[in-house]
């Protein structure tokens, strides 16, 4: 197969070989593992009357009728017959040739799914072939594809691929054997061309051990590539970030005690800040555990070290939580910090720009602005990134390449920060490379948040909750999915509830928060509802992260239905910040779809965030925790860390003994699984 990239004296690519790029395939080994997505069984062909609705089929009979119908709309309906019985075949849009094509005496070969219509058995829109001829001997592949680049296209491409690639296994006869792998050349040939004995269930259902060295290969590419991203990364060079006594100065200073949980994972910051090669650390913890006050510690000791310290969060009003905290801790100790977002003007920004470059500014706290090409800094030892899964991976790389400095390339330690909690299947397959520290407890006063399920047609109730709530002197946030109507989904706007409890409620004091907000008003909304100036605060998601009000007691959630689940726990996270006893309300709209019902059970049955995390995961997938939706980047193609949680235990063992025994198979298998991808998976 032709690059598709040219040198002077060679032919332009042409459209089928650009629409090949646009899915990736570029060379012999791209088209080798571009495996089916499904498979057609196009081997027998079976009696009309046996067939069932439901059914996808094959049949052969003679056309006895065709004709272009205009009832209820223009259709060609066409009647095939064979020995059996009668099917009606019918095309809601069609091209002249296939009104010839079933033209009546003609004997056709047809296959489609089978359905119950007012003409009894029929099919629509079902392929046609002439009759006669070979039946296929194998099941026909059916290959993930583009817009205007044809299957038969596609098979003709992917074939001549397969005679032309080098098909040798790169796993030793060892691995195998441990293992029990088929050899990779025969598992290539069985998914692209399946024999006729070949169980159709095992391939559909990928539980075919060819789809088991498949998948076994993806994960220990990935495993192989971690590890060697944790070998590269000890062989880097970093500032050791000794410290003086600033990080004891704050610590004398807060008006609150570190719990255990806290003082484990500051130490092992603490360590890794010494080293001379870069942290690279997952800071895990639940809403509420106290990641914010670690992060500021990491920051003192980088600090008195001599450097500079970059904390980026995804949304303004966060980034405003941190600088606000911080400044109050950290600026009586003589810590000139900064801010930096895409809001502030242009002679404020200049400012921020100067004191960064000149190293004045220790600690800067922002959000995208501070990966701009023109944000330099004097010397970044240390970058935080908090919710780190919001960020695309090339936005972590981004901020992480203010800091390689100088002609030995001085690479930043990186502290990732997540109320995420990542599930263990996830850790093992995304984040072997990285050291993860856990805040496994809250601290002490905090009161479990009480979650209630409450049905729309009950909205008054909940009004009269609210009522009874700020009576005691407390403060409660109204979270509504949208700012602004929405005809496709018609769902209850913050702008309207705004305005319906601003009447509804009028001895209470209601205020709007929203992200189309300019900085500034969503700022002095924000401080107004912490003064306690605000009783009930109509939010959209923008106070999903970040937010600390310790009087708010209440949260009322409208179409709950509609939110994914981390999400829903984000938002449970914004209350129960006191000693105050909580409740969240999340208002629901029936009739409830089977995914929202079980993400609502799993709100209610648990505020355990690894248990939530759990269930995150098997309804969504690994690409709302690692941040890769940016990316387009797909992470994994064959394996589930659903299904196959016993396949990347193997593959992890499999990758230790690769890279000890067997560094040039390892090195090879790389090279056939994981071009381009390794930057993003040690991001």
């Amino acid at each position: 197969m032709r690059s598709p990239s040219t040198r002077a004296d060679e032919k332009p690519a042409s459209a089928i070989e650009r629409k090949l790029v646009r899915l990736g395939l570029k060379d012999r080994q791209d088209f080798v593992v571009h495996l089916p997505i499904r498979y057609e069984d196009e081997t027998r062909v079976v009696p009309i009357a046996s067939l069932r609705a439901g059914q996808t089929a094959q049949v052969e009979g003679q056309v006895v009728h065709s004709e272009v119908q205009f009832r209820p709309r223009r259709q060609l309906f066409a009647l095939v017959a064979d020995e059996t019985s009668e099917l009606a075949l019918r095309w809601l849009n069609f091209y002249p040739s296939q009104h010839k094509q079933m033209a009546a005496g003609k004997r056709v070969r047809v296959r489609g799914e089978v359905r119950v219509g007012f003409s009894g058995r029929e099919m629509v829109h079902p392929k046609v072939t002439a009759a006669g001829g070979d039946l296929p001997k194998a099941l026909t592949p059916i290959y993930p594809t583009t817009d205007g680049l044809m299957q038969s296209t596609l098979r003709r491409a992917i074939d001549q691929a397969l005679g032309e690639a080098d098909l040798s296994d790169t796993l030793p006869p060892e691995i195998c054997a441990q293992y029990e792998l088929i050899p990779f050349a025969q598992a290539i040939r069985v998914l692209h061309h399946p024999p006729p004995d070949v169980s159709y269930a095992d391939l559909m259902e990928h539980g075919h051990p060819a789809w088991r060295r498949i998948k076994f290969d993806e994960l220990l590419a990935q495993q192989l590539s971690l590890a060697a991203a944790r070998a590269a990364r000890l062989k880097q060079r970093a500032h050791s970030l000794a410290g003086g006594d600033l990080a004891a100065a704050l610590l004398r200073q807060l008006p609150f005690a570190l719990t255990a949980a806290q003082e484990r994972v500051v130490a092992e910051i603490r360590h890794d800040l010494n080293q001379s090669f870069p942290m690279h650390r997952l800071l895990q913890g639940d809403v509420g555990s106290g990641k914010t006050v670690v992060a500021a510690l990491a920051a003192a000791q980088a600090i008195a070290s001599g450097s500079q310290v970059a904390i980026m969060a995804p949304t303004e009003i966060l980034a405003e939580q941190h600088f606000q905290k911080l400044a109050a801790w950290l600026e009586p100790l003589g810590v000139e910090i900064r801010w930096l977002t895409g809001s502030i003007n242009a002679k404020a920004r200049r400012e921020v720009a100067e004191a960064m470059a000149s190293g004045r500014a220790q600690l800067v706290i922002g959000t995208q602005a501070l990966i701009q090409h023109k944000v330099t800094f004097a010397r970044l030892d240390l970058v935080v990134l908090d919710e780190q899964h919001r960020f695309g991976v090339g936005q972590r790389l981004q901020l992480s390449r203010k800091g390689e400095t100088g002609p030995d390339t001085m690479i930043p330690h990186q502290l990732n920060m997540s109320a995420t909690p990542i599930p263990r299947t996830l850790a093992m397959t995304f984040f072997a490379d990285l050291d993860v520290s856990v805040i496994d407890e809250l601290p002490p006063g905090r009161s479990p948040v009480l979650t209630k399920l409450v049905a729309d047609t009950r909205r008054e109730e909940v009004m009269s909750r609210v009522i009874d709530e700020v009576r005691l002197g407390r403060q409660a946030y109204w979270v509504c999915p949208l700012v602004e109507e929405s005809e496709a989904l018609q769902l209850q706007t913050a702008v309207d509830t705004h305005a319906r409890l601003s009447q509804a409620l009028p001895d209470l004091r209601v205020g709007l928060v929203h992200g189309r907000l300019k900085s500034a008003d969503k700022a002095s909304v924000m401080q107004n509802f912490r003064d306690g100036r605000i009783d009930v605060l109509v939010a959209t998601t923008v106070i999903e992260v970040g937010v600390d009000i310790p009087n708010a007691s209440l949260m009322v959630i409208e179409h709950a239905e509609r939110f994914g689940l981390a999400q829903l726990h984000q938002l449970r996270g914004r209350i129960g910040r006191g000693t105050l006893q909580s409740v969240c309300v999340l208002m629901y709209q029936a009739p409830l779809s089977q995914v929202a019902r079980q993400r609502l059970r799993a709100m209610y049955e648990t505020t355990d965030g690894f248990e939530i995390a759990r269930r995150d995961l098997e309804q969504r997938g690994p690409g709302e925790f690692l941040g890769v939706r940016q990316s387009g980047l797909e992470l994994l193609r064959f394996a589930s860390l659903q299904t196959d949680a016993r396949i990347v235990l193997q593959a992890q063992s499999a990758a230790r003994e690769m890279r000890t025994d067997f560094p040039a198979q390892a090195q090879a298998h790389l090279a056939r699984w994981m071009r381009g991808k390794q930057d993003f998976l040690r991001s």
